[in-house]
């Protein structure tokens, strides 16, 4: 699931899904890329599961952010 903001919670694209396909991965990204603005993605860690998303991703040079939600919850 996707969704695209910006700072103070302006929705730029409602959330939707994305396949986890190599076409459907570099489209992400060519759709992302193509905002035009410094794009961040931030993502939960699942255990390995994440590594190839963020690969196609990171790839083009999106900046791409990893984060373990438990550990967030429990530190602030």
């Amino acid at each position: 699931m996707i969704a695209v903001m910006r700072p103070f919670g302006e929705v730029v694209a409602s959330p939707f899904e994305v396949s986890h396909t190599v076409s459907e991965l570099k489209n992400l990204a060519k759709f992302l890329k193509s905002l035009n603005v410094e794009t961040r993605v931030i993502m939960e860690y699942t255990g390995k599961y994440f590594q190839p998303i963020a690969r196609y991703l990171h790839d083009p040079g999106i900046l791409v952010s990893v984060v373990n939600a438990i550990r967030v919850h429990y530190y602030g």
